[in-house]
């Protein structure tokens, strides 16, 4: 009872997709985002629906300290974290030179910074233990540079190259970790019409489902 599967960026998209995935193989979720009215909507969702242990985290996971905090809040829920899955994420676009400079930075530390603070602190149990996984939800825009989207295909292939590094560091130790890498996905990251990525033919977008399941089973 006490195994979660972390999930950050839960209130919405692909994260909610992925707590409600977990939860319905029967997996506890500990939900986090920014948004606590949603994450309790869900948590209590889950547990109705699917019988398992759903907490609600609210955490700004582009604040050092309040990820510092995560693992004591845990602790006190009595939980330990088998899988962990980064998720949360949003997406400047536009040239860089006319982008707004703190979206820019909290993109870097939402995309860059929180996954390897995560993976960094929840990793170490999971390799004592010989089982785990994390999950990294990166993108196609990993896989080249994208002008109009400097820092969010940066951060990707950031997120790309992490993981695939990190594996190779723990697969040893019974751990696994996986970057999923989807084409734009039908969720509210690219609410902005004038994004680069509304350029791409629909026909090549993908629901938050179908992605959740391939990363999964991936994983």
């Amino acid at each position: 009872p006490g195994r979660t599967a972390l999930v950050t960026g839960a209130s919405s998209g692909i994260g909610a997709e992925f707590a409600t995935q977990l939860a319905a193989g029967g997996f506890g979720v500990t939900l986090v985002a920014r948004r606590e009215d949603r994450l309790r909507a869900l948590a209590a969702e889950l547990r109705e629906r699917h019988g398992v242990h759903a907490e609600a985290m609210p955490c700004d996971l582009t604040d050092a300290g309040a990820r510092a905090a995560l693992p004591g809040r845990l602790e006190g829920a009595g939980l330990r974290v088998d899988v962990l899955v980064n998720n949360a994420g949003f997406a400047t676009g536009g040239p860089l030179h006319a982008s707004p400079l703190e979206d820019e930075l909290l993109q870097v530390r939402l995309l860059c910074e929180a996954p390897v603070d995560l993976a960094r602190r929840f990793l170490p149990d999971m390799v004592g233990r010989r089982e785990g996984a994390v999950i990294t939800v990166a993108s196609t825009a990993a896989m080249q540079p994208l002008p109009h989207s400097a820092g969010y295909s940066a951060a990707k292939a950031h997120a790309l190259a992490f993981s695939e590094a990190v594996h190779e560091e723990v697969r040893r130790h019974g751990v696994h970790v996986t970057a999923l890498c989807p084409p734009p996905v039908h969720t509210e990251l690219f609410e902005k019409s004038d994004h680069p990525v509304e350029r791409v033919p629909r026909m090549a977008w993908l629901e938050p489902d179908e992605v959740v399941r391939i990363g999964l089973e991936g994983a």
